[in-house]
């Protein structure tokens, strides 16, 4: 982790199921993890927002579904490293639409015209 005149620099993590860490690797990222249960994606994820060697971590909205409230809303606080929430695609319902995901990671509303 460096940071140089206000640059922040650091790795990107993914934490998810087979199929979207498999997606990521194939972009370059090397720093993906599939946790097998909520003991251990709890474990994960405290060991990755207490190290300064990431400043992005990717999470899957299966991993999100097993923490626990208070987890979750310490990881949606989170500016460093920054927790995003990648929903499912197959998912229809149930996860963050992409303009309230938008409005709360960059602070941008999609609808606003």
């Amino acid at each position: 982790m460096s940071s140089k005149k206000g640059v922040v620099t650091g790795k990107i993590a993914v934490v998810g199921e087979r199929e979207l860490v498999l997606g990521y690797r194939l972009l370059g990222v090397e720093d993906t993890f599939t946790p097998s249960g909520q003991p251990e994606a709890i474990k994960l994820l405290n060991e990755l927002t207490g190290s300064d060697k990431y400043s992005l971590i990717v999470l899957s909205s299966a991993v999100s579904s097993m923490l626990p409230q208070t987890l979750k809303e310490k990881l949606e606080a989170s500016t460093f490293p920054l927790v995003v929430f990648m929903p499912n695609p197959q998912s229809e319902s149930g996860d963050e639409p992409l303009a309230e995901l938008a409005k709360r990671v960059l602070g941008v509303d999609l609808k606003a015209g």
